[in-house]
């Protein structure tokens, strides 16, 4: 790597300070190929840690105690549309009691080489086990990851660590191998049973899958709130409902995503579906990247210098089911562009007409890519002209 890139990369993390210095980094970045796609908004973007350590509410904040959290029958009070339909986006169920997983709702049996796997519900509850015939391993699982729309891995506790278990469940293909794990024939019952989730990943993992789950600064499982649902997105709501009870017409104390400006608020979801700089920093490169849509959407040339027609929020209501129609989001597309490439362009729709079409543009525009063990195609949120959608820009 070129000294200029190296420095470039540094400074642009490191030198809050010395603001003066991006517009040279990006000029650096920018004439460098070897570097991913760079955001015109890169010096007003953060890393997900950088913004944790802010004051103020964030995803994945963990400093509230868990008294502070009132949940969201309580938010129901005053929001009760909202709230129901928000207990119908697959966000409110990303992870769940055992009780309640479609993945387990039935026997489990599934071979990798000489070793079997199975799980066995049983009122409630459900037992994981893994045996090569001579040595075996069981232990109940714990909680399951995922609405079960694409599919569900499940956890498990081993000698007082947690794992994520070998095989998980796909709506499209019954039982496979989980996402990220090895698929090759384990050499031994401990490398058959799953993969160890360290501290800072189980952190991170229930601060997304699950609210309140991180609390005080620990992991608090016993007490979570299964799913993201209200507080997970706008904060403990404990003072925002003591001043409403209070007869305030104007509570405050609760954080509003929907009132910010466009980067903070892309990068506000990127807290757990990764920001352009969290992929950055994790040096992820090709097609494994269309899973982050925050990080792809922030590439795409209309992105700009951050436009609030395409922010996360203006194309999917986070109070509501995802909306799979595509035609559903032309009005979306036309809110910048003109409807015909006839057409002049004007200054509240900047973006050229479509020569061939003005409905289903994110089936041309926004492609779909299927990931090797993912078993679920991904739409990719780079918004661009798809010249051949076997290639994938990225680097």
């Amino acid at each position: 790597m070129f000294w200029p890139v190296a420095y470039c990369r540094f400074a642009l993390r490191r030198c809050i300070l010395l603001r003066l210095c991006l517009s040279v980094c990006v000029f650096v970045v920018l004439s460098f190929t070897a570097l991913a796609q760079v955001p015109a908004t890169i010096a007003d973007q953060m890393t997900s840690d950088e913004h944790l350590a802010k004051p103020g509410w964030w995803p994945r904040k963990a400093e509230a105690a868990r008294i502070n959290y009132v949940g969201a029958a309580v938010c129901a009070e005053c929001h009760s549309v909202l709230a129901q339909s928000q207990q119908q986006h697959a966000m409110a169920h990303s992870s769940m009691p055992v009780s309640e997983a479609e993945g387990l709702k039935k026997p489990i049996g599934y071979d990798i080489g000489q070793f079997h796997y199975s799980i066995i519900p049983d009122n409630g509850a459900a037992t994981y086990t893994v045996t090569n015939g001579s040595q075996s391993f069981s232990a109940p699982i714990l909680w399951a990851f995922g609405s079960g729309k694409h599919g569900q891995s499940f956890l498990f506790e081993n000698k007082g660590d947690l794992y994520e278990a070998r095989i998980s469940y796909f709506r499209s293909l019954g039982i496979g191998i989980t996402p990220d794990h090895p698929t090759g024939i384990p050499v031994s019952l401990d490398d058959a049973l799953g993969r160890k989730i360290d501290k800072d990943e189980a952190l991170k993992c229930l601060g997304c899958h699950a609210t309140a789950a991180v609390t005080g600064g620990k992991l608090n499982p016993g007490q979570m709130i299964f799913g993201v649902s209200c507080e997970g997105c706008h904060g403990p709501g404990a003072a925002h409902v003591a001043l409403a009870r209070a007869g305030n017409s104007s509570p405050g104390m609760i954080a509003n995503p929907g009132r910010w400006d466009p980067v903070t608020s892309v990068d506000f979801c990127g807290s757990c579906h990764r920001t352009w700089w969290d992929v950055d920093q994790l040096g992820y490169h090709g097609l494994r990247n269309v899973r982050f849509a925050v990080y792809r959407l922030q590439t795409s040339r209309c992105w700009g210098k951050g436009d609030a027609r395409i922010t996360c929020v203006a194309c999917h209501d986070p109070h509501k089911p995802l909306v799979t129609e595509l035609s559903a989001y032309d009005q979306k597309c036309l809110s910048c562009h003109v409807k015909s490439a006839s057409l002049p362009l004007t200054a509240d729709h900047p973006g050229r007409g479509c020569p061939v079409s003005a409905s289903n543009c994110a089936s041309c525009h926004m492609p779909t890519y299927q990931l090797p063990q993912m078993n679920n195609p991904f739409t990719d949120h780079q918004i661009r002209i798809v010249r051949d959608t076997k290639t994938f820009p990225d680097e």
